[in-house]
């Protein structure tokens, strides 16, 4: 009997143990978490609307819905859309009701919520998807943007002519709409399951505020008074018409508009003040040459014109998600790795960072009166998390445990670090290590390339994409994510240093980086490999055609010839403003620049994943750089992502590109055989 008692205790204590050991999450263990995103918080500060966003394996999607937590509580589900996501939650000035976009019929529509939670209601009823939307002042009406409907025109069209489009030609422009909102026609008696069959019996019928065939709106914002809009526009929605994008302001007594801000380059409407006599927006000036990696320029404008004043001309970086509240301007921006939140005096143009126990925010919102906050914000050893408080930021108290999902899992250990390139600039990168990291080791390095080239990589215990960063790592390998010139956060100096020096110089700040880790002995030189997508999977493909020291690489929606990349991407000045020319005008800048340039320099197997409609790097340039290495036999293997465009935004195929990186790497780093499973 004792024998029995005590083999109960040992399986008992070993089932703990088992419960209790670390474990290397899976890649869809890492694909399936749960995020947070979109804090908003009511109008009289005590609930927080937010979107969390989870995987949904069987339908292939990502699914947001709306979460509300009141007074504090522990957050609860709001929205329930089983076929598609509920997001851009906004609350009614008089804190009632939440709107929200959602598609639960044909089309993108504005649906409303009762704080209170019970049934979420169809609101709009338009042909087209809408695509932003604001509430009135005084809670009775909805403005959204919608493109205009010529359906028909072209339905008839190709009928007699069959399909063909005409390049820049062929746009809807976006309108302004208003809708009343009348919930008086709600029956509060009924319960909630009864609403939906008495709420709003006749469709709510929008009115187009504004018929203009001169120009496409991109955003829009209610004056505090509510009898203006101010709006931002451009003369048609093509993505490389904002350059001439204007400020006007409507009066809705009078239905007319009045230009307010018209620089030669890009205006873009931010905010309005708190007494509605003047207008915040950023603007490029009469800069059109450099508006990809240059600061945006802050203004305040009197809406008669006067008081054109810069601000925020102490700062710089680029500000972003800037408000205009009556305790001041703010926003956020990268400082490094970091990412505050900012004041900006709307007198004296002044800013300083706030003080908030957080080391990236992502986004926030104030009450109506300023005195309370809502945030999402992470730290380097934790998850994104809704974080709720008191202006100014003294004290905030965390409202969701998203980082408890990280319980039990092997994660990244994250540091800083810095080295010199090899013109001496100062470059940061995030070194990723295992749990168990013994400096007396030698690791194989993987090099994880960021896009952008605006873009940053910063600390955090589960990064991924595409990439089994985490599996790697506890695999035994190190893992360094470089901040290489032009990454968003130093300045614009240092966004400036790849201008006429694109990958030549981005080069030279990966193999300076991957030099350091090896003078420091922490690195196996014999097992490195790099891989990055977008502007990293140009980083990349560059490294392969100029570089022998990397084992293995992949090319992630990369560039491999300028040339190519100028005449058929959707940014035609992007590649104008950091080549200083075009192919026709300096051949040699592009040559110099394009990986192709040095194929026949070429050795080190490259894996090349690529989407099937990317318009911003187009597939051509996948193409080119397969035949050009298999030309040179050199190992390489292209996969086509299909229905796919610039990323990989759906869960089987990102769990696909993660296992094909994993084989790739696995082989030529380590090895091994591995082969994808089909269940």
């Amino acid at each position: 009997m004792k024998n029995i008692f005590l083999i109960l205790i040992v399986s008992t204590y070993l089932g703990f143990l088992n419960a209790q050991t670390p474990k290397s999450p899976s890649f869809e263990d890492i694909i399936s978490m749960k995020s947070f995103y979109n804090a908003m918080i009511s109008p009289d500060g005590n609930h927080i609307v937010f979107e969390s966003q989870a995987t949904d394996w069987k339908e292939n999607k990502y699914d947001r819905e709306l979460w509300l937590s009141k007074n504090g509580g522990k957050p609860f589900q709001l929205t329930n859309n089983l076929k598609e996501s509920s997001t851009n939650p906004e609350w009614s000035p008089d804190g009632q009701w939440i709107a929200f976009l959602s598609k639960r019929g044909e089309k993108t529509q504005i649906h409303v919520i009762r704080v209170d939670g019970g049934e979420a209601f169809q609101v709009t009823h338009t042909d087209n998807n809408i695509k932003d939307f604001e509430w009135s002042p005084d809670s009775q009406k909805i403005a959204f943007l919608q493109s205009e409907d010529k359906s028909k025109v072209e339905k008839k069209r190709k009928e007699k002519y069959g399909g063909f489009a005409v390049e820049d030609e062929e746009y809807n422009l976006n309108q302004i709409w208003v809708a009343d909102f009348k919930p008086a026609q709600l029956n509060q008696k009924l319960r909630p399951d009864q609403l939906k069959d008495t709420v709003y019996a006749e469709k709510l019928k929008a009115k187009l505020l504004l018929d203009s065939a001169a120009f496409s709106i991109n955003r829009f914002k209610w004056s505090p008074d509510g009898k203006k809009i101010a709006m931002e526009h451009q003369p048609d929605p093509l993505i490389n018409s904002f350059f001439k994008a204007d400020i006007s302001i409507y009066d809705i007594a009078t239905k007319t508009h009045k230009l307010l801000i018209n620089n030669l380059s890009y205006d873009g409407l931010i905010d309005w003040s708190p007494d509605g006599d003047a207008i915040l927006y950023q603007t490029n000036l009469n800069d059109s040459i450099s508006n990809y990696y240059a600061n945006g320029k802050l203004f305040r404008i009197n809406t008669d014109g006067s008081q054109n004043k810069q601000l925020a001309a102490d700062f710089d970086e680029e500000i972003s998600r800037l408000k205009w509240t009556k305790n001041g301007i703010f926003g956020i921006a990268w400082q490094k790795t970091k990412r505050p939140i900012l004041r900006i005096n709307p007198e004296n143009g002044k800013t300083k960072s706030l003080a908030v126990n957080s080391e990236r925010i992502w986004n926030y919102s104030f009450s109506k009166d300023g005195e309370k906050i809502a945030y999402t914000a992470s730290n380097d050893n934790d998850l994104r998390e809704i974080y709720h408080g008191d202006y100014p930021l003294k004290d905030s108290r965390k409202i969701t445990e998203s980082t408890m999902q990280l319980n039990n899992w092997l994660v990244a250990k994250s540091e800083v670090i810095s080295w010199k390139s090899q013109d001496g600039a100062v470059i940061e990168g995030v070194l990723h290590k295992p749990q168990d990291y013994d400096p007396a080791k030698k690791y194989p390095l993987l090099v994880i390339i960021h896009g952008g080239p605006t873009g940053i990589s910063t600390p955090g215990p589960t990064p991924s994409y595409v990439y089994p960063m985490v599996q790697w790592l506890n695999k035994g390998a190190l893992i360094l994510r470089p901040n290489y010139r032009g990454s968003a956060g130093y300045g614009e100096a240092f966004r400036s240093l790849n201008v006429k020096n694109l990958g030549v110089g981005d080069a030279w700040d990966v193999l300076s980086g991957v030099a350091y880790l090896e003078d420091k002995g922490i690195i196996d030189g014999n097992k490195v490999g790099a891989m990055g997508w977008s502007q990293g999977g140009y980083i990349s493909a560059f490294l392969t055609t100029n570089s022998t020291i990397f084992k293995a690489i992949s090319v992630g929606a990369g560039i491999s010839n300028w040339m190519t990349y100028y005449v058929n991407t959707d940014i035609h000045p992007f590649t104008r403003q950091y080549l200083k020319g075009t192919p026709w005008s300096d051949k040699e800048i592009y040559e110099k620049t394009s990986p192709m340039t040095n194929i026949n320099n070429a050795s080190t197997p490259t894996l090349i994943q690529h989407g099937e409609f990317d318009k911003r790097v187009p597939v051509a340039n996948a193409y080119e750089l397969f035949q050009g290495l298999q030309d040179k036999e050199v190992k390489t293997e292209l996969i086509i992502y299909k229905g796919f465009g610039h990323g990989i935004n759906k869960p089987k195929e990102r769990l696909a590109a993660t296992w094909h990186n994993w084989k790739w790497f696995g082989k030529y780093i380590w090895g091994e055989e591995i082969e994808v499973p089909e269940e």
